[in-house]
C-alpha cells in the first residue's frame, strides 16, 4: 500500500512539473513586494545622499573660501 501511494504521488508530481514550470507571458516582471523593497532601497539611498552632498559642499567651501582673519588678543 505504501509503495503504491509513493508511486502515485511520484507520478502526480512528475506530470504536474511541466505545468508548474510553464511561463506566463502576462505575468509582471516584479511583484508588489519587490517594488516596495526597491522603493525602500531608493529612499535609503536618497536619505544618505543628501547629508553627503551637504558635507561635500561645505568641504569645498572650506577649501576654496576666504580664510578667517586671525583674532588679536588684547
Amino acid at each position: 500500500m505504501k509503495t503504491s501511494l509513493n508511486n502515485t504521488l511520484a507520478l502526480l508530481f512528475a506530470s504536474a512539473a511541466p505545468a508548474m514550470a510553464a511561463l506566463n507571458p502576462e505575468a509582471e516582471a516584479f511583484g508588489l513586494v519587490a517594488r516596495l523593497f526597491i522603493t525602500f532601497l531608493a529612499l535609503v539611498l536618497v536619505t544618505q545622499l543628501l547629508p553627503g552632498l551637504m558635507l561635500l559642499i561645505s568641504m569645498i567651501g572650506g577649501l576654496f573660501g576666504k580664510e578667517p582673519k586671525p583674532q588679536r588678543n588684547s
